[in-house]
């Protein structure tokens, strides 16, 4: 089966969130749906609020995010999650 490569962007409640701990929780959740993660970064959006964004690999079975993106809308101080990318993995 083939390998994809998904980019979510999660967007905090607030600026007063601290992203270290966000990053932990989303992670859990994503490693729990089965995705290996690849690249974390914050991204800068407008008067002190940034996104985090996380890159992972996954199976191209589980085509169907949407549980992932349930459970990690209900981590605390997630204002929403999009997903911003997937491709397939090349190699």
């Amino acid at each position: 089966m083939a390998r994809v490569i998904i980019t979510v962007r999660i967007m905090p409640s607030s600026v007063d969130v601290d992203l270290s701990i966000l990053e932990k929780a989303a992670v859990k959740e994503i490693e729990n749906f089965g995705g290996q993660i690849g690249k974390i970064t914050q991204e800068p959006i407008a008067f002190g609020l940034k996104s985090l964004n996380i890159s992972f690999f996954s199976d191209e079975s589980k085509s169907n995010l949407d549980p992932l993106e349930e459970a990690i809308k209900k981590i605390k101080d997630v204002e929403s999650i999009d997903v911003i990318e997937v491709r397939r993995a090349l190699g």
